[in-house]
């Protein structure tokens, strides 16, 4: 009789804490609690400000500054895009043909679709007019203009933002032939993932195969983030009706399927996406990405809820698990095209936060 009841106290133990965890991450997903976060990590973001303002890193961040905007309703992150865009004259990077100085146009474009405010997108519209009449000059691996795979995120949604608000379909069809070069070089049709750059290609003349410790190829988590993210604001934008639109769906479906089967128990994934163990650590950035783009193909009913929603969920517990008690979002990749070390909480980057808003703003919409 001992010997049930004590088993029985055993099973009810369980039932208790399992409970009490579902009650614990209930929290995670609640409105309040959503937006309390966000503006708790905005709010520390803001006031530790790193890079130039147009660097890629704030393209990164403002994106979601846009979205924790749209999100919170608030003026005082109106007044912080309003200061940067005057910081930097509404002026993309100075170099023409490189995708991460024109990251920042993103949240010019969407400013001013609220504001009407012309000086928002009038620097950039000169800026691709010179784009346009200007060749690009290949060399070595940089033989296409965008040349390593997350430039996917910084220039294709500028430009097709850029079109669709001037309604001018040559941008969209710039981008349209950009993208595919990128794709033609990089994409993987075995992992369904993009290799950085050429460098990491495998099976390819005069390129020496790089390795993980395990033998595998070389997938970088955050790159791959990076592209799931420049799908999403790239699709956000194109009509329905849109010629190329079924070849994004498709690269966001494979890659969707691909990125679930490699998040990690704890709902987020590490740097290396084929190596995990090589860098132990839940990875902020391109956790934060995927996390983004899952919820947002749920949301827009490209993604079945069934299959992708608990993986969504997983990922936004992880997320959570990585802001530190002063409000920043810990556990970020620093800068670099491969991780090079290992990195802790105390590790963060504008991008990284910029990635959470963005998650926030899509889980924030879930309906189960």
């Amino acid at each position: 009789m001992r010997k049930i009841n004590l088993t029985f106290l055993i099973l009810l133990l369980i039932t208790a804490t399992v409970s009490a965890g579902d009650k614990n991450t209930d929290k995670l997903f609640k409105d309040k609690y959503i937006k309390k976060t966000m503006k708790r990590a905005l709010d520390w973001q803001l006031e530790h400000p790193k890079h130039q303002l147009y660097d890629w890193t704030n393209g990164a961040f403002y994106a979601g500054v846009f979205a924790a905007y749209e999100t919170l309703d608030s003026k005082k992150v109106w007044d912080a895009m309003y200061e940067m865009g005057e910081a930097n004259n509404w002026k993309p990077g100075p170099r023409l043909h490189h995708a991460d100085d024109h990251a920042i146009c993103q949240t010019y474009i969407d400013m001013y679709r609220v504001s009407g405010d012309k000086k928002m997108i009038e620097p950039f519209e000169e800026t691709m007019k010179k784009f346009v009449a200007t060749p690009y000059e290949a060399e070595g691996i940089h033989e296409k203009t965008w040349w390593w795979c997350d430039a996917l995120f910084m220039a294709p949604p500028a430009f097709v933002k850029l079109g669709i608000t001037l309604n001018d379909d040559n941008y969209l069809k710039l981008s349209d032939k950009l993208w595919k070069e990128t794709y033609d070089l990089l994409w993987d049709k075995e992992h369904h993932l993009y290799a950085r750059d050429m460098s990491y290609l495998w099976n390819t003349p005069g390129i020496k195969e790089r390795k993980e410790a395990n033998g595998k190829k070389i997938f970088w988590s955050r790159g791959n983030g990076w592209v799931m993210g420049g799908l999403v604001r790239v699709l956000q934008e194109l009509p329905t009706d849109y010629a190329n639109r079924d070849f994004y769906i498709q690269n966001f479906k494979e890659m969707a399927a691909a990125i679930v089967s490699l998040q990690q128990e704890d709902g987020l994934w590490r740097s290396s996406l084929l190596d995990p163990e090589s860098y132990p650590g839940g990875e902020a950035s391109g956790s934060g990405f995927y996390t983004y783009a899952l919820a947002w193909g749920i949301n827009n009913g490209i993604l079945d809820m069934d299959t992708y929603l608990p993986a969504v969920k997983k990922a936004w517990i992880g997320l959570n698990g990585l802001i530190q008690s002063d409000g920043h979002v810990g556990w970020c990749q620093p800068i670099g095209q491969d991780p090079k070390k290992n990195f802790g909480p105390e590790s963060w980057e504008v991008y990284g936060t910029g990635a959470f808003l963005l998650a926030g703003s899509e889980v924030i919409k879930l309906q189960d």
